[in-house]
């Protein structure tokens, strides 16, 4: 591994709980890494204690062979070799592109620096940009000269606080992509922080996943998203919801019974001696639920949101549990219109049902 956080914990005075608590992960060389979760969850606070802006209060951060945060040890921020990009990039309104891309590389001389310059403004796609200033850049261009004046020192590892949060919606997926495609051509290692799935989505080899100072999962996205490691997690990432099940035995096999009927793709599923008397929630994202006119079980739309090529529906069961579906967009149905559904789960995730605590806990 090339970063990793061994039980790092970190405090601020005042504060019950830590803002960060007791969080291990890895980052292997030229890997890119994401830390989500809501507002206040510790992501860049933890961000800020691999820059060296931060104390370590217990565990500690290794960069290559070296240790560089812990009780005992705090090697300075500007002796870590790391490049930062922030939210407000931080650009010299004084300074062209390329005196804002030189700036940390000062130290060299003039001919290399200059051939720096024009290697790292070629990656990030603005080869003739050197002689504009800041203000003549749209805000993706301004993105990318940060990213390049980070990038010019050639760090060890670069960190991105929310790099893309004053841009608009649809440029911020399609920037991530483009970022992405730039760090891997540079053989860079990064460290990203996101509140937005599609970012990390995009950008992320690895996604760690923080509430309350505490990381529930680093894993890629597609465990994220169809094996998360916790309520929370499943709650979190994509569309879904929770819906009572009952975990038994039936003849020769195990199969999770729900109001939608039995669901038998188990391999990764508890036995049901995992929760008392087999009751547990299962969880239902909104890709598991099929429009499917002729399927016995009928759902009524109470919601629907339109996506383009999909509708995004909230259902509700006659029982009245809710449920949400992906629907081609040529489905057009009305509010209060009740259409067939069924169940097609690839991945059957379960969890202790809300105020029923698990055989094992």
């Amino acid at each position: 591994m090339f970063l990793q956080i061994s039980n790092l914990s970190i405090h601020y005075p005042g504060r019950p709980k830590p803002a960060v608590d007791d969080v291990s992960f890895t980052l292997q060389a030229g890997d890119i890494g994401v830390l989500i979760g809501p507002s206040g969850c510790g992501k860049t606070t933890l961000l800020r204690a691999v820059a060296g802006l931060e104390r370590a209060h217990s565990g500690s951060i290794t960069l290559g062979p070296h240790i560089i945060s812990s009780t005992a040890v705090h090697v300075a921020a500007e002796k870590r070799q790391m490049g930062m990009v922030f939210q407000d990039y931080a650009l010299f309104p004084h300074l062209d592109v390329a005196g804002n891309v030189a700036f940390g590389i000062a130290h060299l001389p003039a001919q290399q620096r200059a051939q720096r310059v024009a290697e790292v403004l070629a990656l990030v796609g603005l080869p003739a940009a050197g002689k504009r200033f800041p203000h003549e850049l749209s805000g993706g261009q301004q993105q990318r000269v940060a990213l390049a004046r980070a990038l010019a020192p050639s760090p060890r590892l670069l960190l991105l606080d929310e790099p893309f949060s004053n841009l608009d919606v649809d440029l911020r997926e399609r920037l991530a992509h483009e970022v992405r495609g730039i760090l891997k051509a540079a053989g860079a290692t990064a460290l990203f922080v996101t509140h937005d799935q599609l970012e990390a989505f995009a950008i992320g080899d690895q996604i760690g996943v923080m509430q309350q100072g505490k990381l529930h999962q680093w894993d890629e996205a597609y465990a994220l998203y169809h094996r998360p490691a916790t309520r929370f997690v499943a709650d979190f990432i994509g569309h879904g919801v929770f819906a009572p099940a009952h975990i038994q035995q039936r003849g020769g096999g195990v199969v999770v019974s729900t109001a939608l009927g039995d669901l038998t793709d188990l391999q990764e599923c508890p036995v049901p001696n995992a929760y008392e008397g087999g009751l547990c929630d299962v969880l239902l994202r909104a890709d598991d639920i099929v429009h499917d006119d002729n399927a016995p079980v009928k759902a009524q739309i109470v919601r629907k949101a339109f996506r383009g090529s999909e509708f995004l529906y909230t259902l509700r069961l006659a029982a009245g549990e809710a449920l949400v579906a992906h629907v081609p967009s040529h489905h057009d149905h009305a509010l209060g219109e009740w259409i067939g559904i069924r169940a097609q789960v690839d991945h059957v995730v379960t969890f202790p049902r809300d105020g029923i605590k698990s055989s094992s806990g």
